[in-house]
């Protein structure tokens, strides 16, 4: 048996047969539901035959672009806008694994902190929270990392406008920073190909 039908075996045996483990490219994902969220996090890294110690990375996720009618396959699979999956790691095991939970509200999507699961997650968090406006119930110091104090909106969600909503600038003036709306105007990008005449022809 390989690692990974090891780590399959365990996972079934301690969240049970009807599990949402999936596997795909040699990784396996295991969905969680946001209420278990947090007590199954401690079984992964409690649980001895599991062992995940380590949560190596956090991020968040916008899905809207697969709930669009074209892809019916995709918006059944994917039940919710957000998700925020978190890359596990066992040294004493040497084995990996992805775990997914779904934000129930689309308008104002709320997941459990974990950071007294894995303290690393901590800035985790509140990068998914700057940039997808995910709110992590519990976290001790929830704010904005990457973005300045006064942004509007979240960038990584897929309807944020590509030039922002506002942009900033100092002012001579008034000797400080100011926000005004955006001057940059929308424009179409269009690749430009250039070939030699002929191209194609007789060859």
């Amino acid at each position: 048996m390989t690692r990974l039908e090891t780590l399959k075996t365990q996972l079934l045996k301690q969240f049970g047969e009807d599990a949402a483990l999936t596997l795909a490219l040699d990784e396996l994902t295991l969905e969680i539901p946001a209420e278990q969220w947090v007590e199954a996090c401690k079984t992964l890294r409690d649980m001895p035959e599991l062992g995940f110690e380590e949560c190596l990375d956090l991020c968040g996720v916008d899905y809207s672009a697969w709930r669009a009618p074209t892809f019916d396959d995709a918006a059944q699979h994917y039940p919710q806008r957000f998700a925020v999956a978190a890359q596990l790691l066992s040294i004493k095991h040497n084995w990996r694994l992805r775990v997914r939970t779904w934000a129930q509200d689309d308008e104002f999507p709320i997941v459990d902190t974990l950071c007294e699961v894995w303290p690393s997650v901590n800035w985790y968090e509140r990068e998914a929270f700057d940039l997808y406006g995910i709110v992590f119930e519990g976290h001790p110091d929830l704010r904005r990392i990457l973005t300045d104090y006064g942004f509007i909106g979240h960038p990584f969600r897929k309807d944020f406008p590509l030039s922002g909503n506002v942009e900033m600038r100092y002012d001579p003036e008034q000797q400080r920073v100011v926000y005004q709306p955006v001057t940059i105007e929308p424009r179409q990008i269009n690749p430009r190909v250039v070939r030699e005449d002929g191209y194609g022809i007789g060859r």
